[in-house]
């Protein structure tokens, strides 16, 4: 029979010393050693190290066969919001920022974080392109935008029309930067994913647990089985997931008025159910969101019904953060 407590006891004092000052938790069942350890503050380099250095201290130590290591987040309770997708072209970087702005118009502090490396485009849709993040220290401090959402992007670090040609740990390594900067009193970071369950994905479960997930699809078949493949990668991460949004669901044309669907309809909340998840509402295919994307004016800042859909979703993902 396992003596968890005993044997952890005797662990802890392997650790090395700034482990031992962050430790939150420590037991051991089965042979598997699991540290919970508090590492607000650290970057990505700094957060991998000591990773390493409890593994390394605890591994192979009697009745220990496997250390797994989880680093938490910030003391103050900055919780993070991924808003991902199976595929691309489905619009989950529009949603990104009408969903961080119609938090910060409820008065929520909300930070955005667009972690498409190879694709970035926050600062278009926020309207800040060609700003630089400035630097305090060794951490970056986001761009304001006139929306009330700070953001950092791979779009304000490199130019427009450069490549961004990195292998898997380059980028994970540039997520890290892009999450651990300055956010001040942000207590809401919203995600922006790649499309797809590569290796941000996996640095993003790994390294900066999130609170949640909204995953974004388009009512058509092909999108939905991509979109069920980003919610599995998330389950396995233990990553609640939030709900569903069908975005691109109707188009009404400007000059008669009639409603076709030309992706479909009621696809996503049709998988929300079959899946036990919520549905968080349809987004439809319209000209205003995208001429207000392009130019850098979120439907979401504004009154108009361009952004009502915007908004509905965003109350119902407020509502899930309060009740954690």
């Amino acid at each position: 029979m396992d003596k968890p407590e005993d044997n952890a006891d005797a662990l802890r004092t392997l650790l090395p010393p700034l482990a031992q000052a962050r430790l939150q938790s420590l037991r051991v069942k089965h042979g598997i050693a699991i540290a919970v350890i508090e590492a607000g503050g650290l970057d990505a380099v700094e957060r991998e190290r000591l990773e390493q250095a409890v593994k390394v201290s605890l591994a192979g130590q009697p009745g220990v066969s496997d250390v797994r290591v989880a680093l938490t987040a910030d003391k103050h309770g900055r919780r993070i919001i991924a808003v991902g997708s199976g595929k691309g072209g489905v619009g989950k970087s529009t949603v990104s920022t009408n969903l961080a702005v119609a938090l910060a118009r409820m008065g929520r502090k909300v930070g955005l974080v667009d972690a498409d490396i190879y694709g970035p485009s926050q600062p278009r849709l926020l309207g800040n392109e060609g700003i630089k993040p400035q630097a305090r220290g060794d951490k970056l401090v986001p761009v304001p935008s006139q929306w009330g959402v700070p953001v950092l992007s791979m779009g304000q670090l490199i130019a427009a029309d450069k490549a961004i040609a990195w292998r898997g740990p380059m980028a994970g390594n540039a997520l890290g930067q892009l999450i651990d900067a300055e956010w001040g009193d942000v207590d809401t970071l919203i995600v922006d994913l790649p499309p797809g369950t590569g290796d941000v994905q996996l640095t993003m479960l790994q390294r900066h647990k999130p609170a949640g997930a909204v995953i974004v699809s388009t009512p058509q078949d092909l999108a939905l089985i991509d979109a069920r493949r980003a919610i599995q990668l998330f389950e396995v991460g233990q990553v609640p997931v939030v709900g569903l949004i069908e975005n691109m669901a109707g188009y009404a044309c400007p000059h008669c008025g009639e409603v076709s669907d030309p992706f479909g309809s009621g696809g996503a909340e049709t998988a929300a159910g079959d899946l036990g998840l919520a549905f968080l509402g349809r987004i439809p295919l319209q000209l205003a969101i995208r001429e207000a994307s392009d130019a850098g004016t979120p439907p979401a800042a504004g009154d108009g019904p361009a952004g009502e859909a915007f908004t509905a979703i965003a109350r119902r993902v407020a509502t899930w953060l309060d009740n954690q």
